[in-house]
């Protein structure tokens, strides 16, 4: 019976000899080997790319096993991104003849599905064996290996992907499904409401929200002050050292916080040069970008803006005497509450858990959810009272200091300068004030 499923396993490529740890698919017929080799080569991409890369493509390869005309590839291609935007259910009849029960997706989604199949055949397009692996014809007896790679060649020969079929219209009369096809065309959203952490709500949240019994966590005020006052990313802030937070030698009352990079960043012990070397062999732990993504210690990397040949970026904190505050809540988590690892446990991370264990993202969400409930707010993205809010609250305030966008590119650490205009951008009201003015 035809089936596919997702599993991890290491793949040790044949050239280099190098061992990944990679999500792959298994089917009746085996391993897909060569999206094994595909992701190996790609290996630097994000673990999130990963997994995305490997859903799009047991996407197709379902798809493949439920369409009983496996010679008609290029039409097979076509009403496959058809079903990915419109669905493969007939509502009409309340069933899916294909037995997929896809719902519609976004064009957005759809979009990225179509990306990375596509970035896909055309790495199997480039492969040595391409050619010789399409002599048998495309059928349903051929294996998953010979039927991607006729894909590939028909995607090369005439951008299937990209095509289109007939009118709206005619396809939704034919398949009660809109057969749009490729690069469906994605509505633009100017979202009013505002998603960042409310400003006058900030000094509540660190200062009563993160309090247990009149006793308050350090910890958890502080990683807040990182995000909301120093502009980090949440995923950033569990990367950090605790040899990565010294006090400011022009400055001695203030914290200087660098940021590096997880795996090429220099090494705080001498003897090693970058530190996925160091944590390989000195700790139990690897670089946390490069857990699985459901694995516990993962921790995500958006490759900012580095400003050091060292491999990091430092925090500007904004108010700049904040940088004081964080000090002061910096020097009494590490006083009074951090647990220290020590033994097999050993790891440099600047913030742990009660057990001495590296501290977890989803521990933290756990925890900021809590504080923001305990002062009366909900935790919702579309009020800006999750973890991203205070990135988006860091962003709005430093253009209200009156930097210009280059400067906030410095600030936020982007590597265009176009890429902090979602976080700055007005309001309708903001708009409003603006123009009285001027009158």
């Amino acid at each position: 019976m035809p089936f596919v499923k997702k599993i991890h396993i290491n793949y040790k490529d044949s050239e280099s000899g190098q061992i990944f740890n990679l999500p792959g698919l298994f089917t009746e017929k085996g391993l897909i080997v060569s999206h094994l080799r595909y992701l190996a080569w790609f290996n630097a991409k994000s673990e999130s790319w990963k997994e995305r890369s490997v859903f799009s493509l047991k996407l197709l390869i379902e798809y493949i096993t439920a369409v009983p005309n496996y010679e008609k590839i290029a039409e097979l291609l076509k009403s496959f991104t058809e079903a990915l935007i419109a669905g493969t259910i007939d509502y009409s009849r309340i069933d899916d003849p294909l037995d997929l029960y896809w719902k519609p997706r976004k064009n957005r989604d759809a979009n990225n599905i179509l990306f990375h199949i596509t970035h896909y055949t055309d790495f199997l397009a480039l492969q040595d064996g391409y050619s010789s692996s399409r002599f048998n014809p495309f059928r349903k007896a051929s294996s998953y290996e010979e039927r991607l790679n006729w894909c590939a060649y028909y995607h090369k020969q005439s951008n299937v992907f990209l095509n289109h079929l007939t009118s709206i219209q005619k396809a939704k009369h034919e398949a009660q499904r809109v057969r749009i096809i490729g690069n469906f065309s994605e509505n633009k959203f100017d979202n009013e409401k505002v998603i960042r952490f409310p400003e006058d709500q900030i000094e509540r949240l660190i200062f009563l929200g993160f309090q247990k019994k009149d006793i308050p966590d350090y910890k958890a005020q502080a990683i807040t002050m990182l995000m909301n006052y120093g502009g980090l990313r949440k995923s950033e802030v569990f990367h950090i050292y605790v040899s990565d937070i010294t006090q400011n030698p022009n400055h001695p009352d203030e914290a200087l916080v660098r940021v590096f990079h997880p795996e090429i960043g220099v090494s705080p012990d001498p003897h090693y040069k970058i530190r996925a070397e160091y944590l390989l062999a000195e700790t139990n732990y690897k670089p946390r970008n490069t857990y699985r993504l459901s694995e516990r210690y993962y921790a995500g990397w958006k490759t900012p803006l580095l400003t050091s040949n060292k491999g990091y970026f430092e925090v500007i904190f904004c108010p700049p005497e904040k940088a004081k505050e964080f000090l002061i809540t910096w020097v009494n988590y590490l006083k009074f509450q951090r647990v220290e690892p020590h033994g097999i446990d050993f790891n440099p991370y600047a913030f742990t858990n009660s057990k001495g264990k590296p501290e977890t993202v989803k521990n933290f969400q756990r925890l900021h959810k809590r504080a923001v409930e305990k002062i009366g707010l909900v935790c919702k993205k579309e009020y800006g009272t999750t973890e991203h809010g205070h990135r988006h609250a860091y962003g709005y305030r430093v253009r209200r200091f009156g930097l210009d966008q280059i400067e906030i590119q410095k600030a936020m650490h982007h590597k265009s300068p176009t890429s902090c205009l979602v976080y700055i951008k007005p309001t309708n009201e903001d708009v409003r004030n603006k123009m009285k003015e001027t009158e």
